[in-house]
C-alpha cells in the first residue's frame, strides 16, 4: 500500500487448480519443480510487489513433502504465502525478526491504514461481493499462516475451482473490511496450535471440519445475508452486518486473541521456500543420526548446515579448532555422558557448548537449561565450586541433578583445574583437556628497568629480555616509579592494553596519571566516538558524570571496578570491545566475570587488595592477553618488588590450587540449607535417604581430606539435630520392619525460610524482628518497612560515617524518630559516636549499622538519584546500586517468609508494594513503563513526558510516531519496546481470563451433580 494511496484494495485471486491425492505427492518436488514454480509465481506477483507495505490475498499452494520430526509415517506440508515483500528471513533470521513480523506489530500497522481509510468505504462491486461470499459459503478461501515444520493431514477429496479472473475489490465491499482490521489480520492469520485453518476449511467442506463451529457459522451467515440483501440500501447493509459481525465473532475473539496475538507469524517468500526444505530435510537427517551409533555427523556436527552459516556470518567462525573437532566428536559426547573439559583462557570452549545446546534444541528437540535439572546442562567456571557460598550452591544444585534425574548429561568447562580427578568422581564424567591457546601467550616480570620473560627450563625460572628504553623526566620518575606509562604506550592506542591493579581507589589514580603523561595526539584517535561516549555517559546518569572518567575518556582511558554502576560499565565495556577505548585500568574481578582480552596485560602489583596472588587469579588475569583473530601475540607483565621476587617464581611455578567442597565450611548456606531443601522437596526425608544423598557430593569424595575428627553419618546427624532445636524441622520415628526409622518434617518455619530462599542464619533473627514490628509498625513513612527488608548480610560490611549519620538523623521527622526509637537507636548515640566521645551504654552494633543502611536506602527511593545519595553519603555509586538490588531481592525474599506464617499477613500487601519501589527505584508514575523491556529511567521519563503514561499507552503506540517524539529512539528500540508492551497487556488479559474460567469452571466435587443429571435425563 502506498503511503500517499487513498484506497484500498485487495486482490482475490481464485485460480482454477488441480489438488493432487494423497497417493499423488508422496515424493518431494525437485529443486527444479519448485524453482520454475516459484518463478511463475513471481512474475504473476511483480505488479504487487513494489511496495512492502501491500498485502494481498492471492493464495498459490504449494505442496511438497513433510518433513518429519515425530513418529508420523507420512503427511503434507501445505505452504500458503500472502502476497508481502520477499522477506529474507527464515527461521534463523535477524534478530529484529519478531518485531519486525510480528502479528501484534502487523496489527497495529494495518489498523493505522484502515482507520485512515474509514470515510471512503462508500463504492461497492456487487459482482465481486456476490463472488467472495459465494466463495466464503463454499469454504474455498483459503487462509492460513506458514509454519516451520508443522504436519498436516491431506484432504483425500480433491476438486477443481471454478476460475475467475483476478477482481479488485473496494473496501466497501470487502465481507470482513467492516471488521476492525485487527480481526481482520486475525482470521488471516488465525492458526490452531496442531491442525492448519486451510485444511480445517477443506475438511469442513467434506462433513469433517474441527474448526470452531462458531466463526465458521457466524462467518457463512454473515456472508448469506449480505448476498441477500445485497439489492437493498448499501448503508443498511452495512449497518446491520458490521453490528451482526462484531456481535458474532466477539466471544470467540476473548477467548482466542490473546494467544494468537503472541504467536508470531513468520513470513515466506516462495523464493526461499526450497531453501527451507532442504533446512528441515538437514534437521531432519540430523535428527535420525544423532540418534543413531553412526560416525557420521551429518552437516554441521549433527547440526543443520544453516547453523554453520550463521557462525560464518556473525562471528567470522569459518573452521573449528582441531581441539573443538576432537571434543565434539568425542564418543562420551555422542553417547551424552558427563564431560568436564578443561582449557586455557580464550581456547574457544563456549563454542563447544554452544553446538551442544543446539543439538539439544534442534535435533532432539529437548530444552536446554543452565544449571536446572533438565536435558542438559552446560555449567561454565566449573572451577568456583570450591568458592565459598557460590561453590556451596553450585555443588548442591549438581548433587541434586545428579541423585533426581538419571538421563540429565552435565557438561562442564573450565579454565583452571587441578584435582580434576575429585570432580570426575563427583560429576560422574569423563574428561578432556588440551593446553590450545589460539594465540601465543608470553609472560614476563618486572623488576626496576629489567623485563625478564618466564621460562620453566631455566633455573631461575627467568631469562633476561631486554631493557625499558623510556626518556623520564624527574616529574614522571617520581610519579610513576613503576614506568607504566612506557609500558603502556608501547601498545596504545593501536592495540588495547589491560592493568590490573590491587585497589578500585588504584584504579583511578593509575588512569589519571597516565593521562596526565600522554601526548595530545591521543586526544585526535576516534574523537568523535569518545565524545558520543561522554554524551551517553551523561543521558544515562540525568546529566551526572564521574569527573575521573571526564578527564581520562578523551584520551581513550577509563578505570574499570565495582564502583561503576551497572550502566556505566556496559558502556564502558561496549566502547572498549570497538576501540574506542584502549585502556582499561581495572580490579581483579574483571578477569574473572568479563571477556575484554588485550594485546598486553599488565599486573600492577602481585596482590588482591592487601593478599598475595594465588596461582588460579594469576592465570586468569593474564589469560586476558591475546585476541583470537585480532593479535598474533599476547603478552603478560608482573610488576613486582625486589622483596617479592621469591614469591612470585613460586607463584609462576607452582600448579594451580586445588578445589574442595564448602558444603560444610559454608554452614548454614551450605549443609543446613541443602537438608532443609532435600526435606522441603521431599526428595529425601528420612535420615538414611539424607545419608545417601550426602554420599554423592563432592564433599563426601573429598571426606577423607577434609574430615579429620567426625565421619560423614556424624556431620549428618549433627545439622538435623540442629535445625531440628531451631524449630526448621520436626523428627518423628516410625517403625519398619522391625527397625526405627528416623523421619523429619519440615516446620512452618522451616518452609517458611525455604521458600523465602533466607539464609538460615539469619531466619530466626528476621522472625524476631518481623515480630517485634508488628507491636508498633510505624507507617507514616517507608523508613520501618525498608529497614526489615535491608539484608543482614551487608551489615558487617558497612562502617557508617558518624558525622553523615548524625546529619540525617537530626533531619529525620517525629514519626521518623519513633522508628529509631522503636530499634532502641537515640540521636544522642549517634551524637556522641560523632564528636568521639566515650559511650557507656551498650547498643547493638548491628541495629545501628543496619538503620545506616536503611537511611541510605530511605534517601534513594525518595530522590531516586544514585549520585545525589552517592555523594550525600560518600559511598561509590555502585556500592549504592548494589545495596538497592540486594535490597529488592531480600525484600522479596521477606514476602515469600511472610506468605507461609499467617501471623504476617500484614506485611504481604505492603512488601508487594515496597518490593516493586525497590526493583525500580523510580517515581510511582514511571513503575508501570519500567515493566517494558528496553526501558530504563530516562527513557522511562522521556516516554512519561510525551504523554505515554501507562502500559495501554505503549502497546497502542505507534513505532514511527515514537521515533520522532523520542530523542535517541531507534526504529529497533521503538518497535521492541510496542511489541514488549503488547505482550504484558496481553499476558495481564490472559491471567485475567484463566482466573475468569477459574471461577467460572464447575467443581469436581459438587455434590449430588451425577444424581441430578440422572433426574433430568
Amino acid at each position: 500500500m502506498e503511503e500517499g494511496c487513498s484506497r484500498i484494495r485487495r486482490r482475490v485471486s481464485v485460480r482454477k487448480r488441480n489438488r493432487p491425492s494423497l497417493a499423488s505427492t508422496s515424493a518431494i518436488p525437485s529443486a527444479a519443480q519448485l524453482q520454475s514454480r516459484d518463478e511463475q509465481e513471481e512474475k504473476e506477483e511483480e505488479m504487487v510487489a513494489r511496495s512492502r507495505r501491500r498485502k494481498t490475498v492471492g493464495v498459490q499452494p504449494v505442496e511438497v513433502q513433510p518433513h518429519q520430526l515425530s513418529n508420523s509415517p507420512e503427511g503434507l506440508v501445505l505452504l500458503m504465502t500472502f502476497g508481502h515483500n520477499d522477506s529474507e528471513e527464515d527461521m534463523f533470521g535477524d534478530y529484529d525478526s519478531f518485531t519486525e513480523n510480528s502479528f501484534l506489530a502487523q496489527v497495529d500497522d494495518l489498523e493505522q491504514k484502515y482507520l485512515q481509510l474509514s470515510e471512503q468505504r462508500k463504492h461497492a462491486t456487487d459482482f465481486a461481493t456476490e463472488d467472495f461470499c459465494s466463495e466464503s459459503i463454499k469454504n474455498k478461501l483459503s487462509v492460513t499462516t506458514v509454519s516451520n515444520f508443522t504436519e498436516y493431514k491431506s484432504d483425500e477429496h480433491t476438486e477443481n475451482q471454478t476460475e475467475h479472473e483476478d477482481v479488485p475489490i473496494e473496501p466497501g465491499t470487502d465481507v470482513l473490511y467492516d471488521l476492525p482490521s485487527s480481526q481482520v489480520l486475525y482470521f488471516e492469520n488465525l492458526q490452531n496450535s496442531s491442525n492448519d485453518l486451510g485444511d480445517q476449511l477443506t475438511e469442513k467442506r467434506d462433513g469433517s471440519s474441527s474448526f470452531p463451529n462458531t466463526v465458521n457459522e457466524e462467518l457463512s451467515h454473515n456472508c448469506i445475508k449480505q448476498q441477500e440483501q445485497n439489492d437493498g440500501s448499501s448503508s443498511k447493509v452495512r449497518s446491520n452486518s458490521d453490528t451482526s459481525r462484531r456481535k458474532s465473532i466477539k466471544d470467540h475473539l476473548k477467548s482466542t486473541m490473546t494467544g494468537n496475538a503472541k504467536a508470531q507469524t513468520p513470513i515466506f517468500s516462495r523464493s526461499k521456500q526450497l531453501k527451507e526444505t532442504v533446512l528441515s530435510e538437514e534437521i531432519n537427517v540430523a535428527k535420525k543420526t544423532i540418534e543413531s551409533s553412526s560416525d557420521d555427523l551429518g552437516p554441521f556436527y549433527s547440526l543443520p548446515s544453516k547453523v554453520r552459516d550463521l557462525y560464518v556470518q556473525f562471528k567470522g567462525i569459518e573452521k573449528l579448532y582441531e581441539w573443538q573437532h576432537t571434543c565434539l566428536t568425542l564418543s562420551s559426547v555422542q553417547e551424552r555422558k558427563n564431560l568436564i573439559y578443561s582449557l586455557p583462557t580464550s581456547g574457544g570452549k563456549t563454542l563447544v557448548a554452544e553446538i551442544l545446546m543446539l543439538q539439544e534444541l534442534l535435533c532432539r528437540r529437548k530444552d536446554v537449561l543452565m544449571i536446572l535439572p533438565y536435558v542438559a546442562i552446560v555449567q561454565e567456571k566449573l572451577h568456583m565450586i570450591g568458592e565459598g557460598s557460590r561453590g556451596a550452591i553450585l555443588e548442591m544444585t549438581l548433587a541434586k541433578i545428579l541423585y533426581i534425574s538419571k538421563t540429565t548429561q552435565v557438561i562442564g568447562m573450565s579454565a583452571t583445574l587441578n584435582n580434576v580427578e575429585d570432580l570426575q568422581q563427583f560429576l560422574q564424567a569423563e574428561y578432556y583437556t588440551s593446553q590450545f591457546r589460539p594465540v601465543e601467550l608470553k609472560e614476563y616480570l618486572k623488576i626496576n628497568d629489567t623485563i625478564y620473560e618466564v621460562d620453566s627450563k631455566a633455573d631461575s625460572g627467568m631469562t633476561f629480555s631486554r631493557l625499558l628504553n623510556y626518556k623520564y623526566s624527574d616529574t614522571l620518575k617520581k610519579m610513576d616509579p613503576d614506568h607504566l606509562v612506557a609500558l603502556v604506550t608501547e601498545v596504545i592506542p593501536n592495540y588495547s592494553c589491560l592493568v590490573f591493579c590491587p585497589s578500585k581507589k588504584n584504579c583511578e589514580n593509575v588512569a589519571e596519571m597516565i593521562c596526565k603523561f600522554l601526548s595530545k595526539e591521543y586526544l585526535k584517535q576516534r574523537e568523535k566516538e569518545k565524545c558520543e561516549l561522554i554524551k551517553n555517559l551523561r543521558n544515562m546518569s540525568s546529566g551526572n558524570m564521574c569527573p575521573v572518567l571526564k578527564r581520562t575518556i578523551p584520551f581513550g582511558v577509563a578505570y574499570h571496578h565495582s564502583g561503576l554502576t551497572n550502566d556505566e560499565r556496559r558502556l564502558l565495556e561496549e566502547a572498549y570491545s570497538t576501540g574506542t577505548l584502549c585502556l582499561f585500568t581495572c580490579t581483579s574481578t574483571l578477569a574473572a566475570g568479563v571477556n575484554l582480552p588485550a594485546r598486553r596485560v599488565i599486573l600492577r602489583a602481585p596482590y588482591v587488595a592487601k593478599e598475595f596472588l594465588k596461582r588460579n587469579q594469576y592465570k586468569q588475569m593474564i589469560g586476558r592477553a591475546g585476541r583470537a583473530g585480532i593479535d598474533t601475540i599476547g603478552e603478560s607483565i608482573l610488576i613486582l618488588q625486589e622483596k617479592d621476587k621469591q614469591q612470585v617464581l613460586e607463584l609462576i611455578s607452582r600448579p594451580l590450587e586445588n578445589c574442595y567442597s564448602c558444603l560444610v565450611q559454608e554452614f548454614t548456606k551450605g549443609i543446613q540449607t541443602l537438608f532443609l531443601s532435600l526435606i522441603g522437596l521431599k526428595i529425601a526425608t528420612n535420615l538414611d535417604d539424607i545419608y545417601h544423598f550426602m554420599n554423592g557430593t563432592f564433599f563426601a569424595v573429598q571426606q577423607k581430606t577434609l574430615l579429620k575428627e567426625k565421619s560423614l553419618w556424624e556431620i549428618t546427624v549433627e545439622s538435623l539435630g540442629y535445625l531440628t532445636e531451631k524449630g526448621l524441622l520436626q523428627k518423628y520415628t516410625v517403625l519398619s520392619e522391625e527397625e526405627l526409622q528416623y523421619n523429619f518434617h519440615i516446620t512452618k518455619l522451616g518452609r517458611a525460610s525455604f521458600k523465602g530462599t533466607i539464609d538460615l542464619a539469619y531466619c530466626d533473627i528476621l522472625y524476631r524482628d518481623l515480630k517485634k514490628g508488628l507491636e508498633g509498625l510505624v507507617l507514616e513513612s517507608l523508613l520501618h518497612l525498608i529497614y526489615l527488608t535491608t539484608p543482614y548480610d551487608l551489615v558487617s560490611q558497612c562502617d557508617p560515617d558518624w558525622m553523615i549519620y548524625f546529619r540525617q538523623f537530626s533531619q529525620l521527622s517525629p514519626a521518623e524518630q519513633n522508628v529509631a526509637a522503636l530499634l532502641g537507636v537515640s540521636e544522642s548515640f549517634i551524637g556522641k559516636k560523632a564528636s568521639g566521645q566515650a559511650i557507656r551504654k551498650k547498643v547493638d552494633k548491628d541495629i545501628v549499622n543496619r538503620l545506616y543502611l536503611s537511611f541510605v536506602l530511605y534517601t534513594l527511593l525518595k530522590e531516586t538519584n544514585i549520585w545525589s545519595v552517592s555523594e550525600k553519603f560518600n559511598m561509590s555509586r555502585g556500592y549504592i546500586q548494589n545495596l538497592l538490588t540486594g535490597a529488592a531481592s531480600f525484600s522479596s525474599c521477606v514476602l515469600h517468609f511472610c506468605e507461609e506464617l499467617e501471623e504476617f499477613w500484614v506485611y504481604r500487601a505492603l512488601l508487594v508494594e515496597l518490593t516493586k519501589k525497590l526493583t525500580y527505584c523510580v517515581k510511582v508514575e514511571l513503575i508501570p513503563l519500567m515493566e517494558v523491556t528496553g526501558v530504563l529511567e530516562g527513557r522511562a521519563k522521556q516516554l512519561y513526558n510525551a504523554g505515554y503514561k501507562s502500559l495501554m499507552h505503549l502497546a497502542n503506540a505507534n513505532p514511527e510516531v515514537l521515533i520522532r517524539t523520542i530523542d535517541h529512539l531507534s526504529r529497533c528500540q521503538a518497535k521492541q519496546i510496542v511489541s514488549s508492551a503488547k505482550m504484558l497487556l496481553h499476558e495481564k488479559a490472559e491471567a485475567l481470563q484463566e482466573e475468569v474460567e477459574e471461577l467460572l469452571r464447575l467443581p469436581s466435587d459438587l455434590p449430588d451433580v451425577e444424581a441430578s443429571s440422572s433426574e433430568k435425563a
